[in-house]
């Protein structure tokens, strides 16, 4: 793991839990859902055993189930449901682990999926080591973490108004990784065929309240490590959404909060695969790298959220 910790793991694990208690706010998660159907329907291919990876809810081993594509999968839930209980139904079993420790064996699954959950580790190039290594040759790995400029409006209010008010900032909003990055770190961690792509989604909301409460909702308030152990000032707040509303609103006054959400995909090496070109010679695209011919996915907004 990398010396350098950004995130408190106990913490957002927390807040995972009270979201799950509050009633969690899944239009992200959702969307991301959705969005992995219609990835795994360019598939031509069955996937005996496959692990869900740190996504909060069960949405993506349902969808995996009911696809056809899989017969067992294994979830690997960040916290336990509300209830206090695993849950077992037909072919899903479910164990509470961390992403960063991964406990299965080395090429245990054909198939290893995640949904909004790698945005929020420490060690980002060991996590996708990790999960390249369970996965036997030729296994596929399909994931989908939020980086690039998600939340830019937020981060940008909150700090003109921490300097504004209280005359200094603090980190207040996560760092998101840039699609580059995460398309070099997949190349490092030994993926054959990485793709990347990314979807940008724009969410209204009548005020900055109804973003900060969609994002409790979700289990995405500050967690970092490095964060200002005291709330925002009142006057530090309404100030932040006094210059939400003026620099990132729609002539209907609904405020805008941008959510980037990146899409990995890459193979465990097997001989049988096709071999890369030179690089820069050539691009490939999610249908291509998943073996078929069709259309590639156009990107989508939301428009409400809130």
């Amino acid at each position: 793991m990398s010396d350098a910790l950004l995130f408190d793991r106990s913490l957002i694990r927390h807040r995972n839990r009270r979201a799950l208690r509050s009633g969690y706010a899944g239009f992200l998660l959702e969307r991301a859902t959705e969005d992995l159907g219609e990835r795994l329907s360019a598939v031509l291919r069955r996937f005996p055993l496959a692990v869900d990876i740190g996504t909060i809810r069960d949405d993506a081993s349902r969808l995996l189930k009911s696809s056809g594509l899989v017969d067992d999968i294994v979830r690997l839930a960040p916290v336990a449901m509300a209830s206090g209980a695993a849950t077992e139904r037909s072919g899903i079993s479910e164990i509470v682990g961390d992403e960063e420790t991964l406990p299965f064996s080395p090429e245990q699954f054909d198939l290893a999926v995640s949904l909004l959950a790698l945005q929020g580790v420490n060690d980002l190039p060991g996590t996708l080591v990790q999960i390249r290594r369970l996965l036997k040759p030729d296994g596929l790995f399909i994931g989908c973490m939020l980086g690039g400029n998600t939340l830019i409006e937020l981060r940008n209010v909150l700090m003109q108004a921490e300097t504004e008010i209280e005359g200094g900032i603090s980190p207040r909003v996560a760092p998101f990784a840039d699609i580059r990055d995460v398309g070099a770190l997949m190349q490092r961690a030994g993926f054959a065929l990485p793709v990347i792509d990314t979807e940008p989604l724009c969410v209204r909301y009548d005020n900055l309240f109804g973003l900060l409460g969609d994002l409790r909702g979700m289990g995405m308030t500050n967690a970092l490590i490095e964060r200002k152990r005291t709330g925002l000032r009142r006057a530090t707040l309404m100030r932040a959404a006094g210059l939400y509303a003026e620099q990132f609103s729609d002539p209907d006054g609904r405020i805008r909060a941008s959510f980037d959400l990146i899409w990995l995909l890459g193979w465990a090496p097997h001989e049988s695969q096709q071999k890369p070109l030179a690089r820069g010679s050539a691009r490939m695209d999610f249908v291509e790298a998943l073996k078929i011919t069709g259309d590639g996915n156009g990107e989508k907004d939301v428009d409400d959220a809130s």
